[in-house]
């Protein structure tokens, strides 16, 4: 009887960690789901196979990846979005241009999901000045980082994988016929990627730190129509894309190293010793530096941007991780950690950029089916970061070129937290412009490809978008 009832003890109290310890990523378990990628380089998060940097393979992401299992870990995100974006820069022998730019298969294309005209003697086209945000804010840069006191705007550019734009077709050809419900569960497959760059004159950068830059020539317009051929230098990159059992997208985004500092929530100060990008030297306290003026329409502290959380991993007022529905410090150990190795083994240009961080949905043992209700049930609510909620990674993710305002949507820095923190679906999420629901308005440039092919003009869409982003605005500021 006592060896019997000590059994049922010790069943009981394994049964209890194995729960307590199932939704947590831990040590042993984070090495053997990364031993693909872990082929020669041991102990750390970044594999030999990655370089050198013209040979980069692009990453397992379908069918036997590590994102093909009941459970995963938090690494092999972070693995997947530094291998993704080395694929997508890795340079092309015949054209020694980026793949990205290489329109082999991967376009650039408007904000509408249309194919951009490309143009002479240029390698990108740059038209687009507004950053996402109710108020389309728009970037410069510090004059002060140059010799020459030049400021110069931030244009930005999008670009797709060919698997998304005929994905995007075929969702536009039977919802217009009516085969497909404009409310549905479909989703992008595995290998959709969509690409955001932040770009800027090299005029605004010092010439002797241009080099550290990959720079190429851009047909830069104004107007739309007159285009002048201008060396430009990439700033940062969003990269988003499908693998298997994540339809909701990974959300990475890189950055330059030189660009601007990050808050620093112990001293309650963002400062720096000398002049960055979008950042003059000394330093600034509170939120004026990343808030938008729509009164003068500008910077309301201009040349004082920063990156709100480092890694995108949320602070307190003292400086510790705040409590959220992603594991700490883990999440922020493997953001530094795959940054550090990768930079030791990485020789050329791109050795300057670091990654900012990873968001995505904790979709472990979900059917297909189920991780699309999901996305669709939790509506406008999937970047909640409270403890118990679906969001992982770096839940308050942003890239200070291209979220600079919209960095929190709160009216001052002690009112944030872990409530109303903000992400990549605060805006991004499975209710189109037009109320409709599916995961494939989680994308918006396909969200605006609809809408466009349904007859509406830019500035109606425009308006919805809009209002959506004003009505998630209005919820987390009273949150």
């Amino acid at each position: 009887m006592k060896r019997t009832l000590k059994s049922l003890v010790l069943l009981m109290f394994s049964i209890s960690v194995f729960y307590s310890c199932k939704n947590k990523e831990k040590s042993n378990e984070e090495k053997e789901k990364t031993a693909e990628y872990n082929i020669a380089v041991s102990d750390t998060l970044c594999s030999s196979s990655w370089f050198p940097h013209s040979q980069t393979p692009p990453p397992k992401e379908g069918k036997g990846s590590p994102f093909d299992a009941s459970s995963t870990t938090n690494a092999i995100f972070h693995q997947w979005s530094w291998q993704k974006f080395l694929w997508v820069t890795k340079p092309i022998s015949e054209t020694k241009l980026p793949l990205f730019l290489s329109n082999r298969s991967i376009h650039q294309v408007t904000s509408e999901m249309e194919l951009v005209k490309q143009q002479e003697g240029a390698a990108v086209v740059l038209i687009d000045t507004a950053q996402a945000g109710r108020d389309s804010a728009i970037l410069t840069t510090n004059p002060a980082y140059n010799t020459s006191n030049t400021s110069e705007t931030v244009f930005y550019s999008i670009h797709t994988s060919d698997i998304m734009k005929k994905a995007a077709d075929k969702f536009k050809d039977s919802i217009l016929a009516g085969t497909l419900d404009k409310n549905n569960l479909s989703s992008f497959p595995v290998g959709s990627l969509e690409l955001k760059v932040s770009w800027v004159a090299t005029s605004a950068i010092a010439s002797d730190k241009v080099a550290n830059y990959f720079t190429t020539t851009a047909a830069v317009s104004r107007d739309g129509e007159n285009y002048t051929n201008t060396e430009v230098a990439l700033l940062g990159m969003h990269v988003v894309g499908v693998v298997e059992n994540h339809p909701e997208f990974i959300w990475a985004t890189f950055e330059h190293e030189d660009l601007a500092p990050n808050y620093d929530w112990k001293k309650n100060e963002a400062s720096s010793d000398t002049n960055k990008l979008v950042f003059a030297e000394g330093n600034t306290t509170g939120i004026d530096g990343i808030v938008w003026n729509t009164s003068t329409n500008s910077a309301k502290l201009p040349n004082k941007a920063f990156d709100l959380f480092q890694y995108g991993v949320p602070r307190d007022s003292v400086g510790g991780f705040m409590t959220t529905c992603q594991q700490e410090p883990l999440n922020y150990d493997n953001v530094r950690d795959i940054n550090a190795c990768v930079k030791e083994n990485l020789k050329d240009v791109f050795k300057h950029y670091f990654y900012n961080g990873s968001l995505w949905i904790d979709t472990d043992g979900l059917t297909p089916e189920e991780q699309a209700t999901l996305l669709v049930d939790e509506g406008g609510s999937i970047d909640k970061a409270t403890p118990g909620s679906v969001a992982r990674g770096s839940l308050n993710n942003a890239n200070v070129t291209m979220e600079t305002f919209t960095q929190t949507f709160q009216s001052d820095i002690s009112e944030i937290n872990v409530n109303n923190l903000a992400n990549c679906f605060s805006c991004h999420n499975a209710i189109s412009y037009s109320g409709d629901k599916s995961p494939i308005y989680i994308s918006h440039i396909f969200d605006a490809f609809m809408n466009t092919s349904e007859g509406r003009a830019k500035n109606e869409i425009e308006l919805l978008k809009a209002k959506q982003e004003v009505e998630q605005f209005m919820k987390k500021s009273l949150q």
